[in-house]
């Protein structure tokens, strides 16, 4: 055997004990849940709000086919295939009435499914991580609160190797950090709301931010749009670029959008935006509305004429 053949199969040996060695410790994350003194905080009522604001209702309810609420079947296209929302609702054989509130916070924090295995990413966990425990737990108390609905699951239509499962311990190595948002000291109290309801419970990344190939986020392109969105609209550069972004805006342009859904042309944004706001930032205080209107005039501008704001929503 040749040296050079000596040394690749060494290599191969070494890289699959090192898969063999991540794949053992592939095991679920322990769940610590700090309970807020203020039980009003994890209400039913405050949660309703936040099953809008975070898309629960716009992803989990498939309207084309007059499904209940939350009861899943609304379809996901993607270049890995096909994703089904799953059934949310508190029924215990095709929701998630049988977990325990380890169960719902685990999934939201670490992307993990009760039976162990991972969650894929269309699932937007890497957003919904750096959700408080108070706010997951609303959102759990409203679930439970609503009755449950016996609607089956749809099967994923996505073929191998994008199926396997336990490939996304992998997937999660390189895109995924789990862990609740921090408060950046240096920045103001609002823009730290308005960081937070973007990034974690609005997930505007998930839609406005350009991907890699391997379907993670391409956080250098923060928010800068990207052509085909969900359903095949355009989701639009929300950074303060001049031309294909929001630096043209007024701070009321902006508010005006995320209130009543519409443009500084008059126009009215679309289908997709358009649930975001019937169901989300509509039901916002308008200190919350101004929050994110910092947080937004606070990104480096970024061109991108195949997603200007002008265009998209």
């Amino acid at each position: 055997m040749g040296t050079f053949l000596k040394l690749t199969v060494v290599g191969a040996l070494i890289g699959m004990a090192a898969v063999a060695g991540i794949l053992a410790t592939d095991s679920p994350e322990t769940v610590i849940i700090a309970r807020p003194a203020d039980e009003a905080v994890i209400s039913a009522e405050r949660g309703e709000l936040l099953l809008g604001l975070a898309g629960c209702i716009n992803c989990h309810t498939d309207q084309a086919e007059g499904s209940a609420p939350l009861a899943g079947g609304r379809a996901l296209d993607t270049p890995f295939g096909v994703f089904y929302a799953p059934n949310i609702t508190n029924d215990r054989d095709y929701g998630i009435g049988a977990w325990s509130e380890e169960d719902f916070v685990r999934a939201l924090r670490y992307g993990r499914r009760p039976d162990g295995t991972h969650y894929f990413p269309a699932f937007p966990y890497p957003a919904y991580t750096r959700m408080t425990d108070a706010d997951m737990l609303a959102i759990w108390a409203a679930i439970r609160a609503r009755a449950g609905v016996a609607q089956p699951n749809k099967p994923h239509e996505v073929g191998f190797p994008f199926n396997q499962r336990w490939s996304l311990r992998f997937w999660k190595l390189l895109h995924f950090d789990a862990g609740a948002f921090e408060i950046d000291g240096m920045r103001s109290e609002a823009w730290n709301r308005g960081a937070y309801i973007s990034e974690a419970l609005a997930h505007c990344g998930e839609c406005h931010t350009p991907r890699w190939p391997s379907g993670g986020l391409d956080r250098s392109r923060w928010l800068a749009g990207i052509k085909d969105g969900p359903e095949g609209e355009t989701a639009p550069n929300l950074t303060q670029d001049e031309e294909t972004g929001l630096g043209s805006w007024s701070d009321g342009d902006i508010e005006l959008a995320m209130k009543l859904g519409m443009k500084p042309d008059g126009d009215v944004v679309g289908s997709v935006m358009y649930e975001v706001i019937e169901n989300g930032t509509t039901k916002l205080k308008d200190a919350d509305i101004k929050a994110i209107v910092e947080y937004l005039r606070s990104l480096e501008p970024i061109s991108n004429p195949e997603a200007p704001a002008s265009q998209g929503f």
